[in-house]
């Protein structure tokens, strides 16, 4: 089940997290974030009535998935960035892909025009997910990260929305 991200999943988004920054070189972060920090995102993605949502199973966070504004810019406002990370014991079951699915719906719901994915590590299977959701790759920065002792690369995939960049946003 795909649902709102709500204040009590916190502790578990921080903990799913946790694992990537410890373990992973998707996130460049180098300490996990608090659950009162990842609670304070939860909210600030959701007073921007922007996309924050998750995946659970019997009570269980299977994942989770967001955007953000692409950059600060008010120019950008049309352009979001996707996180999306699922737990280790759910990798490689389709959690990822059904979350990114929805989130691109819930982006263009949110008048969002433009989603980019920033694949941190040049990750093989985050450049597959988002490539098997309409993304194709549209620039690579290299050796931008270091982490557990190796220069990483970013990828940067690209996927239009509803009416993209055929006409005007909304006054």
């Amino acid at each position: 089940m795909i649902r709102d991200a709500e204040e009590t999943d916190a502790a578990a988004i921080a903990a799913i997290y946790a694992h990537h920054v410890l373990y992973g070189t998707a996130s460049y972060d180098l300490t996990p974030p608090s659950t009162e920090e990842t609670l304070a995102k939860i909210r600030r993605i959701r007073e921007n009535r922007w996309p924050f949502i998750v995946a659970a199973r019997d009570g269980e966070l299977q994942g989770y998935a967001y955007v953000t504004q692409f950059r600060d810019r008010l120019a950008y406002a049309w352009a979001c960035e996707t996180s999306i990370y699922v737990h280790p014991d759910w990798l490689g079951r389709g959690i990822g892909k059904a979350l990114l699915q929805t989130l691109c719906e819930r982006a263009d719901a949110a008048g969002f025009r433009q989603i980019v994915g920033v694949i941190g590590g040049a990750e093989p299977a985050s450049v597959a997910l988002h490539a098997s959701c309409g993304f194709t790759e549209v620039g690579r920065l290299k050796g931008v990260g270091w982490k557990h002792g190796r220069w990483l690369d970013n990828v940067y995939m690209q996927r239009s929305l509803g009416r993209a960049s055929t006409e005007p946003p909304e006054a």
